[in-house]
């Protein structure tokens, strides 16, 4: 008898464990899914560009400030060095490139979350995924921009190789730069301020 029990008791245990093995592996099917297939995409018509990494769009009938996630552009009253020391406004040619980039719109945005100017980040393209041009990716990749983590990282060493952009002189990181010329406590938080 014992040796019965023991024998249905192991039977009843591997039994659980497949069950187990598969509900992991349809858990780890269905992670790979969500991960794999992009959050949809909202519609917005562009109203205006303000910088090399943020923008303003009508969504719901409201402005919406949209900075874009994983980069950082030269802000727009900052100047950078060709390699022959001559300087170049940089911030204002980031912008400019930009708003090559977006065209007149309208762009396809996946929100992210807000900053703490109460901008929302968002991957944008100028047209709905696949298709279409990653902005943040190409601004990384034309030099108007540098890479923040490591989603634009090929494009900032495409940039790097060619001297494109920030990268065919030298330049003071946005953030740096930022930090170096903060405005006033008084003074509105403003990103195209």
């Amino acid at each position: 008898m014992i040796r019965g029990r023991s024998y249905l008791t192991r039977l009843r245990w591997r039994r659980r464990l497949r069950s187990l093995a598969a509900l992991l592996l349809l858990a780890a099917f269905a992670l790979a899914a969500w991960a794999w297939f992009p959050a949809p995409a909202a519609t917005v018509p562009l109203v205006h560009v303000i910088d090399g990494d943020s923008l303003t769009v009508r969504h719901e009938g409201a402005l919406l400030t949209i900075r874009l996630t994983n980069i950082d552009a030269a802000e727009y009253r900052q100047d950078c060095r060709r390699a022959d020391a001559s300087r170049w406004p940089c911030g204002r040619e980031a912008r400019a490139m930009l708003e090559k980039l977006a065209g007149g719109g309208p762009l396809h945005c996946e929100v992210a979350a807000k900053d703490r100017y109460g901008r929302t980040l968002a991957a944008c393209r100028s047209r709905p995924f696949p298709d279409g041009v990653d902005l943040g990716a190409e601004m990384v990749r034309l030099g108007g921009a540098i890479a923040t983590d490591d989603a634009y990282m090929v494009e900032e060493s495409q940039a790097q190789a060619k001297r494109r952009g920030i990268w065919q002189g030298e330049f003071v990181r946005p953030a740096d730069w930022r930090a170096a010329h903060q405005r006033p406590s008084t003074a509105l938080a403003r990103p195209d301020a």
